[in-house]
Order: C-alpha cells, then structure tokens, then sequence
C-alpha cells in the first residue's frame, strides 16, 4: 500500500510491520488492539502530512513466511529471490530513503516475522555485498538510507538498557546497519504503554517524531 505524493523529489519511507493484529488494529477495541498498530497509524499520519510517500508492508496481512527453507537457503546463496514476495520487498527496500521497522519486543528481541524478513529479504549479493577483499560487507541500499526501528516492550527501560544491554539495538543497529555499511539508524522505544491510560497513551502518539 502506497500513499501520498508521487514527485520524484519526495522522500519514500516503506514501513514493515510486524504484529498478528495486523496494521488495523489501531483503535482500542479488546483483544484486537496494538500499541504498534496504533504508532504506525500516527507515523503513517505524519508522513503523509508532509507530503511523504508512504509504501506499508504488513507482514502477517500478507502471509509471510518467515521460516528459511532448504531450497530458500539455496536460492539465498545464490544470489536470487527465493519468491515473487521477497522480490518485491526488495525493489521496494531498494526505492526507499528511509526504512521503518515497527514491532513489538519479544523476549528481548523482534518477533520472527522480523526476523525472517531480515534473513530472506536482506539478502547477499541482492540487497548488500561482500567483496572478498573488504574489511566490511556493502549495502546496495540508497547511498543516505535511514533505518528506524520502531518497538514497544513491557519490560522497563532501564532494566532493558542495563541488564540487558539493549540486545535489539546491537542486532539492528550493529549487526545490520554499520555491518553493511548503512550510517544512519534511529530507534524509538516505547516501555510499560501497558500501564498507561487511554489518554495518556494518545497523548504519547500526539507527540511521535519520525
């Protein structure tokens, strides 16, 4: 899904969602609500507010397959797309100035759709390379791509950044970004929205800077 201008000057953001809920659940219904639904609503406003093209991948609306398949590892070392979906996510990543990814923290770290996406989309030799003589592996990605990680978590954020040294920033940031040679990365935490009331909660989406 593709919303906003269509000038060749505008900046394109694909956003990949990651919740069962699915994007549209957004609204404070019981058993069908999200905070991260509710944030990629507010980032999506946003963006198209400023005239920002807006392209949304919502992995569980379109049944993707995280799991990596004997004949998907294959096709990775080879250098192709294991599926028609993984090659449009790709020409998509490929067309994009910024790249925002939007989950929940599961134990620590994304949840498998995320994670599934990281291994079968952002594959060798398609979307970065790794020249035999370099110290460091290359994106193929837009020269000033900018990644922005989006997450919600239960478990406070001082005992995330201290006791568990913030393991989703060194997987993203570290272990994806600079290893590949992308520089710019953000990320946008937010903790215990669980214990928030409703209008305190809408007031944390008022006040979303993307």
């Amino acid at each position: 899904m593709t919303t906003a201008a269509n000038s060749a000057t505008t900046k394109r953001n694909f956003i990949v969602f990651d919740h069962p809920y699915t994007a549209t659940a957004c609204d404070n219904v019981p058993h069908d609500r999200s905070f991260s639904a509710a944030l990629c609503k507010a980032i999506t406003g946003k963006l198209a507010a400023r005239g920002e093209q807006v392209d949304l991948a919502d992995l569980h609306a379109d049944h993707f397959d995280p799991v990596m398949s004997k004949t998907d590892l294959a096709n990775w070392r080879k250098g192709v797309p294991m599926n028609d979906q993984v090659a449009d996510y790709q020409r998509r990543m490929l067309a994009a100035d910024r790249i925002i990814f939007i989950f929940p923290i599961w134990w620590e770290l994304m949840p498998a759709m995320t994670k599934g996406f990281l291994d079968k989309v952002y594959a060798k030799n398609i979307l970065y390379t790794q020249p035999k003589d370099a110290k460091i592996m290359q994106t193929k990605l837009k020269r000033d791509v900018e990644v922005v990680i989006v997450t919600t978590m239960s478990t406070p954020k001082w005992i995330y950044h201290l006791l568990f040294c913030k393991p989703i920033a060194k997987a993203m940031r570290f272990g994806m970004c600079y290893k590949t040679g992308i520089r710019h990365f953000r990320w946008l935490n937010y903790s215990q929205v669980d214990k928030l009331t409703l209008e305190q909660r809408q007031q944390l989406l008022g006040k979303v800077r993307i």
